[in-house]
């Protein structure tokens, strides 16, 4: 009669034993409970070249929620890239509940060739064309296989960011409510578990789910809390904005009940609820009389332009007071071109 019980109990459990050891597989990864796993996310040729994205998966021990990390959409901000190649190694498996995948470079062209800000391949930056599509170019193709194999499949998102070749930025995050309380409520534990001492407030955002350009938003218009997160420059991979972005993380994982122990939430940020451009009218050779993290009140100069034979030709002027966020790192202005970023302190704090 036991031998009988026990044989039901087992053929009643199954299932649930069998879904519970299952493997997660994105791409080419899959990693059953405590085993981290390498692979790729294959994106085909189309009107252009094929590419493959290096994707990971470490799968917890104790099964939980799913949280992505994404870097490397603009190839040459090179610590966010270094500091996930960290994650890789330093995230155990045997001390995780649930399942990370990282992705640490999704635009391998930029990184390969050096090229700021966009994909050399068709020309677009990989973090304005998502959801993407199947039929695109190659841009458009990864943007669609990322919706679909990672945004689709995680509970959490965190994009990583920072100082392109000519940006001198200083850290900060981005927070986007959406008008979902228990949602933003998550998100905006997840920013501030993370440490950045400045958080953008993010407002204006695309709603359309066929047009939602960028990937923390195309997770968090289908629900998922996400947060976008910065630090490094101009080429940069120094050791304090590693630090931030690798320790960030592990506090916002221990936020969302992914690691053992406590967060390290920032208590008194600088929130910003306006983000103003600074851009150049023409090309010249930019020569800044600010740096990256000081504060500006408007109208203030920020540097003078000159034409090839060195005569100024444009003083740029802070057009509101606030921080600058990043300035450009190089003397090479063309126009349209970026000189500054400066963010306007929120009243008061959501």
């Amino acid at each position: 009669m036991r031998t009988h019980l026990s044989l039901v109990t087992s053929l009643l459990l199954f299932p649930f034993l069998a879904h519970a050891q299952a493997p997660f597989t994105v791409g080419t990864a899959s990693a059953a409970p405590g085993q981290k796993s390498t692979g790729t996310l294959e994106v085909p040729a189309g009107v252009d070249a094929a590419t493959s994205i290096p994707v990971i998966v470490i799968n917890g021990a104790k099964p939980g929620k799913v949280l992505a990390l994404v870097s490397g959409a603009h190839g040459t901000e090179y610590a966010s890239i270094i500091a996930i190649e960290k994650l890789i190694t330093a995230l155990d498996p045997a001390q995780l509940t649930g399942t990370v995948i990282l992705v640490p470079l999704v635009n391998i062209q930029s990184f390969e060739l050096k090229v700021p800000h966009v994909n050399p391949v068709d020309n677009k930056s990989m973090n304005r064309f998502y959801p993407g599509k199947a039929d695109g170019t190659q841009t458009d193709r990864a943007s669609f296989l990322i919706t679909k194999e990672i945004v689709d499949r995680c509970d959490y998102l965190i994009d990583y960011h920072g100082g392109d070749l000519d940006e001198s930025l200083r850290p900060y995050s981005y927070w986007a409510p959406v008008g979902r309380e228990a949602q933003d409520r998550t998100s905006k534990e997840m920013v501030l578990a993370f440490g950045l001492d400045h958080i953008i407030i993010w407002r204006e955002r695309p709603t359309d789910l066929t047009a939602t350009r960028y990937l923390d938003n195309t997770a968090a218009v289908r629900g998922k809390p996400s947060i976008v997160v910065e630090a490094g420059h101009a080429g940069t991979v120094d050791p304090d904005d590693l630090s931030l972005l690798v320790n960030g993380t592990f506090s916002t994982m221990r936020a969302l009940k992914m690691l053992p122990g406590e967060p390290h939430p920032i208590e008194n940020p600088v929130w910003l609820d306006k983000l103003e451009d600074v851009l150049s009218d023409g090309p010249g050779i930019w020569y800044p009389l600010v740096k990256r993290g000081t504060y500006v009140a408007a109208g203030m100069k920020l540097g003078y332009i000159t034409d090839f034979f060195g005569k100024v030709i444009a003083e740029p002027r802070a057009p509101v007071s606030g921080v600058l966020l990043h300035v450009n790192a190089v003397p090479s202005l063309k126009k349209g071109d970026n000189i500054a970023d400066i963010g306007v302190p929120a009243a008061q704090a959501p």
